[in-house]
């Protein structure tokens, strides 16, 4: 079975499939209570059980880089259990210790030699090393051991892909060579049969200067999608299609609406799910936060793919239903509340916006004393998702240049407001609500879980929170509250 890749047949022993809903940039917590931290990771499955394991980079408050690699076990990609640490740094060690760089694990099984290999980007602290790391376990969860960190055919390796063709099993490593003047490519590049070590360059993407690449695999197409490079501040990510991986390959395409920066989100991996009725595509894509790298977020999305066109899509959803087994995706249907309706007060207006939902949006939302309120809001008595839809104009028109630069605001770069977020008056239990900077008239999504009360009487009042430099909320067009999940 091919890696990144679940096939139906896998899943028919199992009983039944409990449909989760999957709610991209929420906080996600793991069945222990505590948020999913398996950044910039990938999804691998059990080819004995067809359960998924998610690896990802472990955040530490207070702490850029070195924390190791985690690894989560699902059922249903959205109910996830924690199984420890699959690659722990190690005091010392000359490539896996806290004080390197350990980055976009990916984990495929090897039939050859019987183990479950890793592969990440391993460096120093200041990139100086550019390398990729591998590590062997006998068992999917690990703990894996570290076996060396190499240059690939002797050339560098950055951000590090995954991918496993499903037609005759081969594995590849995808990577860009860095920022260097003689780099900025992407590699795709054949494993030898054990998958121990690469063997040769199939394809180079010359000279495009982005990173963060995956492929997705069709019966027809080879689409490989990537990230320009950024930093922590999201773009607008492509795709290159193809026939064959190595090539010809199309001319890069954007894969959302413009401007979205994909989102707010930056490639990483995507996972093809062969339903019984259908199959589906996914992008998993993560929301940097760069002032609290532990509080990033996951933007995992389904993708449509038009051969007749050629084309690749990702589709936006504020919370979907994704069933495993069958592959169907359901976009779950909310009530929305506009800002029109809302009420105001002390600096807060209602201000003309041709963008906005009836041509107005609610801007000049800053700490207590200038809010909005939405009322008349309905409620089951249970926790349910409220999409906030806002605006949030900080980026100064930079946000898709390297470092949001030039910074004509001063001190550490901004990635977002915070909003405060109060239901029914009770102050004590106030919600911060995190606002990722948009372009200028793009109106974007991000989610909380509220509890209201039962009944059409529901206040919902947002106003601004500390992010270390401004009280400002963004502005907001309008919000949509779900139903409470079955």
């Amino acid at each position: 079975m091919g890696f990144g890749t679940v096939s139906c047949q896998l899943l028919l022993a199992a009983a039944s499939v409990s449909a989760k809903w999957i709610v991209p940039g929420a906080r996600w917590r793991a069945t222990d209570g505590t948020l999913v931290n398996a950044h910039a990771g990938a999804v691998t499955v059990d080819k004995e059980t067809g359960k998924f394991f998610l690896f990802g980079e472990y955040k530490i408050e207070g702490q850029v880089e070195g924390g190791g690699v985690s690894v989560y076990s699902s059922d249903d990609l959205a109910t996830w259990t924690p199984e420890g640490m699959a690659l722990s740094p190690i005091e010392g060690h000359p490539y896996i210790s806290t004080e390197h760089i350990i980055q976009r694990p990916k984990v495929t099984f090897s039939e050859q030699t019987g183990k479950y290999h890793m592969f990440w980007h391993a460096d120093n602290s200041t990139y100086g090393w550019l390398l990729q790391g591998f590590a062997q376990a006998d068992n999917i969860t690990g703990p894996y051991s570290f076996v060396d960190a190499t240059l690939p055919l002797g050339n560098w390796s950055q951000d590090y892909g995954l991918f496993v063709d499903r037609k005759d099993g081969r594995a590849y490593a995808l990577y860009s060579n860095g920022d260097r003047r003689d780099a900025r490519d992407v590699y795709l590049t054949s494993y030898n049969d054990n998958i121990t070590a690469l063997d040769k360059v199939v394809h180079r993407w010359d000279k495009y200067d982005l990173e963060a690449p995956t492929i997705i695999q069709t019966d027809k197409s080879y689409f490989a999608l990537m990230s320009h490079k950024t930093g922590y501040r999201p773009n607008n990510v492509v795709a290159f299609r193809a026939d064959k991986l190595e090539g010809p390959w199309s001319q890069p395409f954007i894969v959302a609406p413009l401007n979205t920066r994909t989102y707010n989100s930056q490639s990483g991996f995507s996972l093809r799910i062969n339903g019984t009725k259908k199959t589906t595509y996914l992008y998993l894509g993560d929301q940097w936060d760069s002032i609290s790298l532990w509080e990033s977020r996951y933007i995992w999305l389904p993708i449509e793919i038009d051969e007749a066109k050629k084309s690749l899509e990702v589709k936006w959803h504020d919370i979907y239903d994704l069933n495993v087994k069958t592959g169907e995706v359901k976009a779950i249907k909310g009530k929305t509340y506009y800002g029109k309706d809302a009420t105001v007060t002390g600096g807060a207006f209602k201000q003309e916006a041709a963008f906005g939902s009836h041509e107005i949006i609610l801007t000049g939302i800053v700490g207590n004393d200038s809010k909005v309120t939405f009322s008349g809001i309905e409620g089951q008595g249970k926790p349910q998702w409220v999409s906030f839809y806002y605006q949030n104009t900080d980026d100064m028109g930079f946000g898709d240049q390297p470092g949001g630069s030039p910074d004509r605001i001063g001190g550490t770069w901004q990635l977002r407001r915070i909003a405060s977020v109060i239901v029914n008056g009770k102050i004590e239990q106030i919600e911060s609500l995190y606002q990722r900077d948009t372009h200028k008239g793009i109106i974007l999504s991000t989610p909380l879980q509220l509890h209201l009360d039962k009944g059409r009487n529901n206040t919902i009042e947002i106003g601004g929170l500390f992010n270390n430099q401004t009280y400002k909320g963004a502005d907001i067009d309008r919000i949509v509250v779900y139903p409470p999940e079955e």
